[in-house]
């Protein structure tokens, strides 16, 4: 079975249409994976990790697009929701990269080495 990792690194608080095109086709990727029957995980990362509490937003123009692949969300950076902040629970906090001076970030290698394909949006 495939599987693909798709990190998502746009931040919502810049307010432009790339931001908002990229968690977009994120999502859009996702929903194709699943709909595909593959293994997909999703992985808000960076300033990212601010996008769960806009998505979350009934009138959030993506909101429909992320209630279908929300199942698929592997977590958030724990070491990017400790610089950026977030209001938003409820998600894991990924830290198996033990960063220096952080309370760690998700391992791209890992993810890897478990046969992942990474995309980075």
């Amino acid at each position: 079975m495939k599987k693909t990792a798709i990190i998502i690194l746009s931040d919502p608080k810049s307010g432009s249409e790339e931001a908002l095109g990229r968690v977009f086709n994120a999502l859009a990727s996702a929903y194709e994976f699943k709909q595909a029957g593959e293994d997909v995980k999703i992985i808000f990362q960076g300033t990212g990790i601010r996008w769960p509490e806009q998505l979350e937003k009934a009138d959030h123009p993506v909101h429909g697009l992320y209630n279908e692949v929300k199942d698929y969300v592997h977590g958030l950076s724990k070491g990017c929701v400790a610089v950026f902040g977030t209001e938003v629970s409820g998600y894991e906090l990924l830290n198996e990269n033990e960063v220096p001076g952080t309370p760690g970030l998700p391992s791209h290698l890992n993810l890897r080495n478990e046969g992942y394909d990474i995309l980075i949006f």
